[in-house]
């Protein structure tokens, strides 16, 4: 087991992992359970979310073909590079009118836009390639969980088809254990006659954050975890959900306090306003907090 988490120094953290995965065989095989959020806990989410530069990418490409779309307060602000006008006009809303790109649009097509975007793009500071903004050792973590028969899920704030289109190449999770805030679709006809699904531009329930990715896993997935991972006030709920679990449980907060391999930040919640740093939080409830600078040897593989 310690030859298979390299990346994790010796220390009270990786102790506590591993005491955890020890007693994992003695949990019952259908109880073996754990979702990890997406950005900031399994890949970097600054100086941006990678999900936000696809479409800001999208955006650009669209504008060539309709200036007009510039001109518009959402997309103005975006494509100045304005963080106060986007603070002012709200992300939720400048979330929206760029998931609105894509509206009309067959789900293997969206996928396929993602799939090209990951394999071209590149981190705007860290140059890695987006596809290798990957933390290594959750990747370590997925692969010893997965080696002990455990149902790995991710639990995202973003948007569930994003993250569906690479999940299994970049974590080996399947598309349909990944629970994400979800876009409407419609359901029509193509000239044949024949069924087809269209993106549109509503958002389905809430924002999946907070409380949203408990009642979220439980009606899509049905199945509590006994380990759960995050980094900000939105897993709280998610977190707190692993650790009343009965027998061994774990609940980690990834702590991005490490500003010469990656950002030193505090994570917050985006839809929703924490009265302490999340940080304080772990403290206070028990949780395992993961220090990139003193935990992780390597931060990218």
């Amino acid at each position: 087991m310690t030859d298979q988490l390299p990346s994790w120094r010796p220390g009270p953290t990786r102790d506590t992992l591993l005491g955890f995965l020890a007693e994992a065989p003695g949990i019952p095989p259908e109880d073996r359970v754990a979702y990890f959020d997406n950005d900031g806990t399994l890949w970097c989410e600054r100086p941006t979310y990678v999900q936000y530069e696809f479409y800001v990418d999208a955006l650009r490409r669209r504008v060539r073909d309709d200036p007009a779309l510039a001109g518009e307060a959402e997309f103005r602000a975006v494509l100045a590079g304005d963080t106060a006008a986007v603070g002012e006009i709200g992300l939720e809303r400048i979330a929206l009118a760029l998931a609105g790109l894509f509206q009309g649009l067959e789900p293997r097509a969206f996928t396929r836009e993602v799939r090209e975007f990951l394999g071209s793009g590149a981190h705007p500071t860290l140059g890695h390639p987006l596809s290798k903004v990957r933390y290594q050792p959750m990747l370590e973590l997925l692969e010893v969980l997965r080696g002990l028969d455990f149902t790995v899920g991710v639990v995202t704030g973003g948007g569930t088809e994003f993250v569906r289109a690479v999940s299994q190449e970049l974590y080996g999770v399947p598309p349909e254990r990944v629970v994400g805030t979800m876009i409407a679709y419609d359901l029509g006809q193509d000239s044949h006659g024949r069924p087809v699904l269209r993106r549109t531009g509503r958002v389905l329930g809430d924002v999946n954050e907070g409380a949203a990715k408990v009642t979220n896993i439980q009606t899509q997935l049905g199945r509590p975890p006994v380990l759960a991972a995050g980094n900000s006030a939105g897993d709280h709920e998610l977190l707190e959900w692993a650790a009343a679990s009965d027998g061994p449980h774990l609940s980690l907060l990834v702590d991005h306090d490490d500003a010469e391999r990656e950002f030193a930040y505090a994570s917050q919640a985006q839809t929703l306003a924490a009265p302490e740093p999340v940080t304080a939080t772990a403290d206070r409830l028990g949780w395992t907090t993961v220090s990139m600078k003193d935990d992780w040897s390597v931060v990218f593989g």
